[in-house]
């Protein structure tokens, strides 16, 4: 807190400056998108934020006037200018991820300002949270296109059974090119079966339990910002209602009744703001097991003619069978990506096909140097 406290004591003129040169760019900018935005709900809260960036500058002028620094006369920089370009040729809506990470950083630069630019960092945080909002509606996705977490668990476990048949496929045609008996093919098979799904499970829960940390973190941030500062909270959920298509009167009187009852708040803004569904954040050994199983059986496949014995057929087969997976791997792919399932599966035998082929030549050179 010292530290915190001594350098918002001593601010530096220049990064106020240019903080001050970015908010009458914004201003300006978030003026033009507005004139350009079919939607008028969009189109208002893109002038008022325009109005608060116009605020935020006069605060940081006043406090350069203290300073003694002599302002310069303003001049719209490159980047806006490029950014107005891109509205102008495309849409609004091609612009507000850009300016989302913009408000984003600029909400971290200020936190950590003098106090009279600190205390801009909520609003800026707003506005970040706003062009997120519109970002997100502004890319004009239908509503079928959007995935469930089933979805997601479908999707996981359809790459894992291609992760566990690509690495496996490859590593017994290794063998095949090398020669090796199959009883040494089968050890090698099983062997990559078992130490390839658990490091895929093992890495799987490490994410999943670090991703989960995070999210609770949030959420605890969340609850902790509601429980001190309710109405800016409030204020914040309105917002985001607006950026969704809510007429202002009717965003505020949404968010005031959402505000009532602190645990509804809560989940409101935890879904709204965050994205996250406070009671799914994901199980890190329900995504462990899934990962091991994924992988295991993907991994299977190839081994299968192996079990029946030593037999001149074993590597055709295991071709074979892999060659058919992986096609039927690719048109479920095909599910997720839009592509037709003649694409996506011959695509998924083709990358087989060619880890295949390396390591069986990788294989067989060395089977040659070896002797074998």
């Amino acid at each position: 807190m010292a530290n915190e406290t001594e350098a918002r004591a001593a601010p530096k003129p220049q990064l106020i400056l240019a903080n001050w040169h970015n908010e009458l760019d914004s201003a300006h900018l978030y003026r033009y998108l507005a004139a350009r935005e079919e939607d008028e709900q969009r189109a208002s809260l893109l002038l008022e934020m325009a109005e608060s960036e116009e605020r935020h500058a006069k605060v940081m002028e006043r406090g350069l006037r203290e300073m003694g620094v002599r302002l310069p006369a303003h001049h719209i920089s490159f980047q806006t200018r490029f950014l107005k370009f891109l509205a102008r040729i495309a849409r609004p809506r091609v612009v507000y991820p850009l300016l989302h990470g913009a408000e984003i950083t600029g909400t971290q630069d200020y936190a950590a300002q003098d106090e009279s630019t600190a205390a801009l960092a909520s609003e800026e945080r707003s506005h970040a949270r706003a062009l997120g909002e519109l970002s997100v509606r502004g890319a004009g996705r239908p509503e079928h296109w959007h995935r469930s977490a089933g979805g997601g668990t479908l999707r996981a476990a359809v790459f894992g059974v291609n992760d566990g048949l690509v690495s496996n496929l490859s590593l017994l045609m290794g063998f095949a090119g090398a020669s090796a008996d199959a009883g040494f093919a089968l050890l090698a098979g099983f062997s990559g079966l078992l130490a390839g799904a658990s490091s895929m499970a093992a890495g799987e829960y490490v994410s999943m339990k670090a991703q989960r940390e995070l999210f609770e973190r949030q959420i605890e941030l969340e609850s902790a910002e509601l429980a001190v500062t309710p109405k800016e909270e409030e204020e914040e959920l309105a917002l985001i209602y607006r950026a969704k298509g809510l007429p202002k009167i009717e965003a505020e009187r949404l968010a005031r009744r959402l505000s009532e009852d602190p645990e509804v708040a809560l989940d409101s803004l935890v879904r709204e703001e965050l994205g996250l569904d406070p009671r799914d954040l994901g199980s890190p050994y329900g995504a462990a097991i899934g990962s091991f199983v994924a992988f295991a059986l993907g991994a299977l496949i190839p081994v299968l003619p192996y079990l029946f014995g030593a037999a001149t057929w074993n590597v055709g087969l295991s071709l074979i069978l892999s060659g058919l997976a992986l096609f039927s791997v690719g048109a479920l792919v095909s599910v997720f990506t839009g592509r037709s399932v003649l694409f996506s599966g011959g695509r998924q035998l083709a990358i087989g096909a060619v880890a295949a082929v390396i390591t069986f030549a990788l294989g067989k050179a060395i089977g040659v140097s070896a002797g074998l």
